[in-house]
């Protein structure tokens, strides 16, 4: 450094392909050579590394997975995204010229593509995609009523077109790269040391007169191939499993291959024959179900018992069985569950299930005819009940009782829940469980689920959920692959059983 200027520091400055830029200081250039060293091995255009670090991989995939699941207004058709392998080889040859452009031009007709690029001190390349998330704050989203028939371009920054690519809603796979350019032309200055960032998009989005997704209800417009699935307001299905696992050849970096140790033979010496008692099996508990299978004369008084008391599976043809049914509204509790799901307009003669609440007694009860079915007057006070729909309602694997169904006296029901495959190694400050047998209600449902042995975490499946009071204590244990987590003396929340579901 001239003695003469003991005040200039060396400055970076970090642009992304528009007109802003941000400048930072380097503090010496040992620390630039620390940071040059994530990106690059030595030799230029070395294939001895894959195109972008792993641990950056997923943090580009996920920042961009959560950005487009909290988009303003809420998005009804916005799809999780997914690691394209093609594009991020598409991204790599591309940042390996080191150009400040969009291309190549053969290519750039069928994806999408946002630029970043820096010197100086180290950024992640999340750093650049919350840059061009940013650029919300320019942009004004298009409601349908103002798209006669286009939708108006409202951006008043220089440029809003990386944010409308990272939140376009049908733009499902992505792909990126980093590469350092010794030498870069970035508008008409030449950076050294350059840090670039390509990422590739498909299929691609900014369609001019296009809003980048519909408003409304999360994932209540997601394309028929997710099949209903729904995780942190993005159309999903299980991607991660389709994904096959990256196989570590040559284009891994050296810190991501596996250290296989050599295994050595181990002798077995068999024991010697030795008379031994016979081992008698242990006993399994019989698997407890919160739903009962009842017949189309089932009294409520006569079924409905202890804590479960409150959802059935009716069979078919109660329309024309010899059951009674007393009341309307409220029915009495000698009254055929059934029946009284009929009459009351939650089942019909095919069957199927049913939910009851208990009501405590009640001083008459009014006939009626409804639905082909005929109630009968009680005059004396009595138990009473009430009939409720039951709905099935598929979770991503982070949603808790206290978000979907929430412990309230008399009762609470919740729908009958389909929970996706692989809950099990989602990490407990996403999903976390507390308790055994008996759980909080901020746990996730699914995760429990496997926790508690009602599904496989390989398959998903039903479950059903009995929302109950919160306890004083959750004991925390490993059970089925899950570790659930003690908690003492909750503030707040209540609690749930889970339960398997008859297939």
């Amino acid at each position: 450094m001239n003695p003469a200027l003991p005040w200039i520091l060396p400055l970076g400055c970090v642009l992304l392909l528009a007109t802003t830029a941000q400048c930072f200081v380097l503090t010496n250039s040992s620390h630039l050579e620390r940071i040059l060293s994530k990106y690059q091995d030595g030799e230029a255009h070395s294939r001895s590394k894959r195109a972008i670090l792993f641990s950056d991989r997923q943090e580009i995939l996920m920042l961009h997975n959560k950005l487009r699941g909290q988009v303003y207004p809420s998005a009804s058709n916005m799809e999780y995204m997914t690691w394209d392998e093609e594009l991020e080889r598409s991204a790599h040859s591309w940042a390996q010229k080191c150009v400040w452009d969009h291309g190549p031009s053969d290519l750039i007709r069928s994806i999408g593509q946002n630029l970043a690029v820096h010197w100086g001190r180290y950024r992640s390349p999340a750093f650049h995609v919350q840059s061009w998330y940013d650029e919300v704050k320019d942009y004004t989203y298009p409601y349908p009523h103002e798209c006669n028939p286009w939708c108006p371009d409202k951006c008043t920054g220089s440029m809003c077109t990386h944010y409308t690519q990272i939140v376009w809603a049908t733009t499902n796979r992505i792909g990126c790269a980093v590469n350092v350019c010794k030498r870069m032309n970035v508008w008409g200055e030449i950076w050294e040391n350059a840090v670039y960032l390509v990422c590739n998009y498909s299929p691609k989005g900014n369609w001019i007169g296009e809003a980048p997704y519909k408003n409304g209800r999360p994932c209540s417009e997601c394309p028929p191939s997710y099949g209903g699935g729904c995780q942190n307001n993005l159309c999903y299905k299980d991607y991660r499993y389709e994904d096959t696992f990256i196989t570590e050849t040559d284009e891994t970096n050296e810190v991501e291959t596996p250290q296989i140790s050599e295994q050595k033979p181990v002798w077995f010496h068999p024991p010697e024959n030795k008379p031994s008692k016979p081992v008698k099996p242990k006993k399994t508990s019989p698997e407890t179900y919160m739903t009962q299978v009842i017949t189309c004369e089932t009294k409520m008084r006569d079924k409905c018992r202890g804590s479960t008391c409150n959802r059935y599976l009716c069979p078919a043809g109660c329309l024309y069985s010899k059951g009674k049914i007393f009341g309307t509204f409220y029915y009495e509790s000698s009254s055929s569950i059934c029946r009284a799901a009929i009459h009351y307009g939650i089942l019909d003669n095919k069957g199927g299930l049913v939910d009851i609440t208990r009501k405590g007694r009640t001083p008459a009860f009014v006939k009626s005819t409804r639905n082909g079915v005929e109630s009968f007057r009680k005059s004396k006070p009595s138990n009473a009940f009430m009939v409720s729909k039951v709905t099935t309602q598929t979770l991503d694997c982070y949603t808790t009782v206290a978000e979907l169904c929430q412990f309230k006296k008399p009762a609470t029901h919740c729908p009958r829940i389909y929970c996706p495959a692989h809950c099990k190694d989602e990490p407990s400050y996403w999903a976390p469980v507390f308790g055994t047998n008996i759980y909080a209600d901020s746990s996730s449902i699914c995760k429990s689920a496997v926790h508690a042995g009602v599904i496989r975490d390989e398959e998903g499946g039903f479950v059903d959920v009995m929302p109950v009071e919160k306890k004083k204590m959750y004991v925390g244990s490993l059970k089925n692959g899950v570790q659930s987590e003690r908690l003492t003396n909750p503030s707040d929340g209540n609690a749930f059983r889970i339960f398997a579901v008859k297939q």
